[in-house]
Order: C-alpha cells, then structure tokens, then sequence
C-alpha cells in the first residue's frame, strides 16, 4: 500500500468546495481545506505508485477549482 499528501493550490475560494469534492474520491483517506501557501492537504493511498499517479491525475487534477498539485508520498525509512 502507497500513501501521500497531495498538496493543492485552488482557485481564490474554492478551497471548501474542492476539499469536499476530493474527499468523495475512493482512495482519499482524508481532504481538509487549510490556510497558508496551500488551499487544501489530502491524505490518499493506493495500491501502487501507478494506481496512485493515476488516482491524482484522472480524479483529483480533475476537480473543479484546482490549479496546482504537489504528491508527496510517505516513506518509511
């Protein structure tokens, strides 16, 4: 199992509406809208790291009111 923080940026006020669009995705644990040079954080997890390039790119980039991504994914050291 693959887990990562997706940071996004989104449209000026969009950041509520994003969050709980994202957060109806199967794969996304939890999305919540915060302030500072990020709209909204995302928790996701996937099978692999090609389920989860994919999860990003066909569900979450298209949502609405996002203009940036940033994938970062947990590793375990």
């Amino acid at each position: 199992m693959v887990q990562a923080y997706i940071l996004i940026q989104t449209e000026v006020g969009k950041a509520t509406t994003v969050a709980e669009a994202i957060g109806k995705i199967e794969g996304v644990l939890q999305a919540e809208d915060v302030t500072g040079p990020y709209d909204v954080i995302v928790r996701a997890q996937a099978d692999t790291v090609d389920e989860l390039g994919r999860l990003v790119v066909a569900q979450i980039q298209q949502v609405e009111g996002i203009t940036r991504t940033l994938t970062c994914p947990v590793v375990h050291i």
